[in-house]
């Protein structure tokens, strides 16, 4: 469906934030990853503690309290999906989220929802991405985010060409102002991590080595399983789902 091409100012993009096509049929702007939104005021209340981890989320005493999002209804909940099984190993992963799952209130079908039910006390976890976390965060709900150890799923915000268009040379300037510093300082007003490393500004609630936590996320394979992947995950879990 896309058209490659090569953008003024490519080579300032890292491999892992383009299509390894050269040139590329995409090429990436910025990077929202996972992050754990914890109701401190409910936690307390229910005498919860922070978890610190992912296999955290699997003790007793979480049971209720978590949500997170729909891996096939969110971009979100599927690379909190995938980067678990690339983590853990498939085998572990999925007993993995067998675990998890005993805990899980509701898989929501939105990548937000989670954390704002959590800001919102409807549950004390809620497994979402670190942008929303902040933004409820800033607006004075009672959470922390939580970055767990074991690595973090994360997805690329990017932009193409479709092959298809009519207005080419349009298309082509576009895609060249969304790699431009102009672009990538917008896009670093609310993501962490944008794809010209050196334009990336720290923002607050996000610990500086951010990028060192992101799992090492193989975007072919996610893309050529995802249909297995998902059809495994319902298979388990839909049980759960929040209804549509």
């Amino acid at each position: 469906m896309l058209l490659p091409f090569a953008p003024t100012g490519l080579d300032r993009i890292p491999a892992q934030y383009r299509d390894p096509a050269n040139p590329p049929r995409w090429v990436g702007m910025d990077v929202w990853g996972a992050t754990i939104c914890f109701n401190t005021v409910e936690a307390a209340k229910k005498n919860i503690p922070k978890p610190e981890t992912w296999k955290d989320l699997t003790k007793p005493v979480y049971k209720g309290q978590v949500v997170m999002p729909h891996p096939a209804s969110s971009g979100t909940g599927f690379f909190d999906v995938t980067a678990w099984l690339q983590v853990f190993g498939e085998a572990e992963g999925w007993k993995y989220m067998d675990g998890l799952h005993e805990n899980i209130a509701q898989y929501m079908h939105s990548g937000s929802r989670p954390c704002a039910a959590a800001a919102a006390g409807e549950y004390v976890v809620g497994i979402s991405f670190e942008y929303r976390a902040n933004r409820e965060k800033a607006r004075g709900a009672p959470v922390e985010l939580v970055f767990p150890k074991e690595g973090l799923g994360w997805d690329l915000e990017a932009i193409g060409i479709v092959k298809t268009t009519q207005k080419l040379d349009a298309a082509k300037s576009l895609v060249s102002w969304a790699i431009s510093d102009a672009a990538m300082a917008l896009y670093a007003a609310n993501f962490a991590i944008v794809a010209v490393p050196s334009l990336s500004k720290p923002l607050p609630n996000v610990p500086a080595d951010y990028a060192s936590r992101l799992v090492k996320n193989d975007f072919a394979w996610a893309a050529k399983n995802r249909d297995k992947i998902l059809a495994e995950w319902s298979k388990r879990y839909e049980s759960k789902a929040a209804p549509k």
